[in-house]
């Protein structure tokens, strides 16, 4: 695996394939870069680094689209490989197996180095200020200037025992507040919330352009006690290196492009969003949250700022929510022993279903095990684990269907799953932001998730053949057809 170690080696990788657009012309933050980001995400052009932003003081850049579906061809997942050190031809099973694989690894865990290149610039007091850097307007629609949308905030426990990295959005209020969402079933809210329990503020870090694998890791579900820091040492083989913070007790990647540091308040008196999201929509909706104020910011010299803007799919939200749920899944189910191949959650979708393949050979491995069992008991191991909160819809389907082919993903859809019968219903937790539920189920942030059993019958027991050329015909003739295909 190679270990891009910044994200200035990230944007070379990118430059190599072709997938990056260098934006020279000057460009307005208030909404026209969103727009920009948002063209580049339908039309999977190349991503795009802003040099000459509108209001910015000079050498202060953006970079669109860091974690979106790539323009290479044939490499639709390279900006995800390469974050993750995989070569930049890996599909979507590949990506999934190599973060499923990495949960069973001993975790390295991160060291502390005297500095680094986020240390080229320290501004401390007034100085430490938004204003001089470039804050998008990314929707228009939305409440405010979004500050974070790919970085990473690092918070720790009162107790030191417990370090987490994860990604929130951040929205700005002036140059030396922000407010942001800290919403219950999610691993920020858990630290926030033991420090407002003994009443006072959470220190926090926001790292913006850290390696490119920790937006990545930093959006992963990890399970409860699961420390970021120590699962990318086990996933790249090395640990990652840290410099301590000017004001808090924290640390942060001694490469990161931008770190800001502060205080979030115990009380929640900010109103956050609304704010273009994964499902698509920009919802109306507002939501009172805690406050970051801002002590301290490093910088790199010249710093880049990544941005994504969420919407209708594929963006971040869908590759990284969608691979990184998927693995989670997929390792919670080989670890219960159940004969599964994948998991998937297709990126078009906007992770509002997900798809578990079985193997062929699973009535062997279960003698006497029925469909429905065997969906029953996938279903129990999935909606056990934090991301279930984000999926309403669970199918298991068998495994000759390719589940990251949108079109046969959808035949599968439509002539395995039956209409009414064959399902389990379940009531439990769900994310407000998801779109398919009634205004007051989500406000109550319950309601019903379906797991569907969509698996066919054995061969011996009235399975119907597919009629398509790769399952349809003998091999000789597909070879033969093939060979002559141009004749």
């Amino acid at each position: 695996m190679t270990y891009l170690k910044d994200l200035r080696e990230y944007l070379d990788a990118l430059d190599k394939l072709g997938d990056l657009r260098v934006i020279d012309r000057e460009v307005d933050p208030h909404l026209e870069v969103g727009a920009i980001i948002r063209r580049v995400y339908e039309t999977k052009a190349p991503a795009p680094l802003f040099n000459n932003l509108k209001g910015s003081d000079p050498g202060y850049r953006l970079f669109g689209a860091p974690g979106g579906l790539s323009s290479a061809p044939g490499q639709p997942l390279a900006r995800i490989a390469l974050s993750i050190g995989l070569e930049p031809d890996a599909d979507a099973r590949k990506v999934i197996d190599t973060l499923a694989e990495a949960r069973t690894r001993k975790p390295i865990d991160p060291v502390l180095v005297g500095t680094g290149p986020v240390k080229q610039n320290i501004l401390l007091g007034d100085d430490a200020s938004l204003d001089r850097f470039p804050t998008p307007l990314l929707h228009d629609g939305d409440g405010g200037p979004y500050v974070n949308t790919w970085g990473t905030i690092v918070a720790r426990t009162p107790d030191g025992k417990f370090t987490n990295w994860s990604i929130a959005r951040i929205m700005m209020i002036d140059g030396k507040t922000m407010t942001g969402l800290v919403l219950p079933g999610q691993h920020i809210n858990h630290v926030w919330q033991q420090w407002v329990d003994i009443g006072q503020p959470m220190p926090f870090a926001l790292v913006q352009g850290g390696p490119p694998v920790l937006p990545i890791i930093s959006g992963m579900p990890l399970a409860t006690g699961v420390e970021e820091g120590g699962y990318i040492g086990g996933l790249l083989g090395e640990p990652i290196e840290l410099v301590q913070c000017e004001t808090v007790d924290l640390q942060v990647p001694a490469t990161a492009e931008i770190v800001i540091e502060g205080h979030l308040s115990i009380e929640r008196t900010a109103v956050e969003g609304p704010m273009g999201e994964f499902a698509g929509y920009v919802p109306s909706h507002t939501t009172m949250c805690p406050v970051y104020s801002i002590e301290a910011i490093t910088h790199r010299d010249d710093p880049i700022w990544p941005t994504c803007v969420e919407g209708e799919p594929v963006d971040e939200f869908h590759t990284v929510t969608g691979l990184s749920a998927a693995a989670e899944g997929l390792a919670a189910l080989r670890a219960a022993g159940l004969p599964v191949t994948t998991a998937w959650m297709p990126f078009e979708a906007a992770t509002h279903l997900m798809v578990v393949s079985v193997a062929p050979d699973w009535r062997k491995q279960l003698p006497g095990v029925s469909t429905g069992e065997l969906t029953q008991r996938i279903h129990d191991v999935i909606y056990a684990q934090r991301f279930t909160v984000t999926v309403p819809r669970l199918v298991v389907l068998d495994d000759d269907v390719d589940t990251s082919n949108v079109a046969e993903l959808m035949w599968a859809l439509a002539t395995r799953v039956h209409p009414t019968k064959r399902r389990i219903l379940q009531t439990a937790n769900i994310l407000p932001l998801l779109a398919c539920y009634t205004p007051e189920e989500r406000h109550a942030a319950s309601a019903e998730h379906v797991t569907y059993d969509a698996l066919f019958p054995a061969i011996d027991e009235g399975r119907e053949p597919r009629a398509s050329f790769q399952y349809n015909y003998p091999a000789e003739i597909q070879e033969r057809v093939i060979a002559h295909w141009n004749d």
